[in-house]
């Protein structure tokens, strides 16, 4: 029996993210729709899939995730990510929706198979994807007292379907934010949601350090001006050296085709779209410095997430900051 008839399914709904990204030439090809039907047609007493357009808020099980809000509250939130990219398309929206399934047995530091199914609104699946930023999907996990972070690329299977294999280090909640853009649409962002079971760990204070070593880099972030306020546009500078020499790296390499790679999360619970930042890294700056430029939509803390290519080996460099 395939692993994923025993599963629990989660469903998030699918919010239009402002489109930032010029989709590759290339697309996912279409395939047959039996991968996709092997979740969906779960029997009850083996699992569900909750489609929380119309059941937001229904599932209570924690092994069974949580849900988001309802459509309407996300898209009263869509103009926070304005300032977090650096471009915008007139593509229509796809009003997709995803559906994550899991295994009903995880835990701790075991792989854990994930399968994120993608169909429109009529419950149909969308076979084509545009890439941007040189995949099809980019999949953002955090614990959700933004501890834990990891970015991840899902193989997509056809029929959309996408499968990734990863694992959570604590017990707790985990939110998935799916980043992908169905052909000729808009860029979406999934908010998807799930618990690895057990006694979840206690909040690590929030360290507000701007300098970190990592490994054999030193970052150093810094802002273009004192004091963040929200709703203002700022640039976000970080400064990479060599933890040896104290100079500027001079082997950094493009990843997923720009100088870097910047997520931003604002401390929330639970964590929604809303919080959900993606920068872009600006062309032409000096050796060894990565520039985004964005904007915070509400006071409150960020953690930020800044990944570059060191020579073929990913740095990421993890920072808190205050929005006033």
């Amino acid at each position: 029996m395939n692993p994923f008839l025993t599963a629990i399914a989660i469903t998030s709904t699918l919010i239009l993210a402002q489109g930032c990204f010029s989709p590759s030439s290339t697309k996912s090809g279409k395939t047959s729709s039996s991968s996709a039907s092997q979740v969906a047609n779960t029997s009850s007493h083996e699992g569900h899939v909750m489609d929380n357009v119309q059941k937001s808020g229904a599932n209570k099980n924690p092994h069974e995730g949580h849900n988001m809000e309802d459509s309407k509250t996300h898209d009263a939130g869509e103009q926070h990510h304005d300032g977090g990219h650096s471009g915008h398309s007139d593509a229509e929206p796809a009003n997709a929706i995803a559906k994550l399934t899991v295994p009903s047995n995880i835990a701790p530091k075991t792989l854990v198979p994930l399968v994120i199914e993608v169909q429109n609104k009529e419950g149909k699946s969308i076979a084509d994807f545009d890439k941007f930023q040189e995949q099809l999907m980019h999949l953002i996990v955090v614990s959700d007292d933004l501890q834990y972070f990891n970015h991840i690329h899902p193989t997509y299977k056809g029929n959309g379907r996408f499968e990734v294999q990863t694992n959570f280090p604590d017990s707790g909640g985990y939110t998935l934010f799916s980043d992908y853009k169905p052909a000729e649409k808009s860029e979406q962002v999934s908010v998807l949601k799930m618990q690895v079971p057990g006694q979840a760990l206690a909040r690590s204070k929030v360290d507000m350090a701007t300098t970190k070593t990592l490994g054999n880099t030193k970052a150093n972030l810094t802002f273009s001006q004192r004091q963040i306020k929200a709703g203002q546009g700022v640039n976000l500078i970080f400064n990479l050296q060599d933890a040896s020499s104290n100079q500027p790296l001079k082997d950094l390499q493009p990843y997923l085709g720009e100088r870097g790679h910047l997520v931003i999360l604002k401390q929330s619970s639970p964590l929604t779209k809303a919080d959900y930042i993606h920068a872009h890294a600006l062309k032409d700056t000096p050796a060894g410095e990565v520039h985004f430029m964005t904007s915070f939509p509400q006071p409150g803390k960020y953690k930020l997430w800044g990944q570059f290519n060191r020579n073929g080996q990913i740095v990421t460099a993890d920072f808190w900051v205050n929005v006033e």
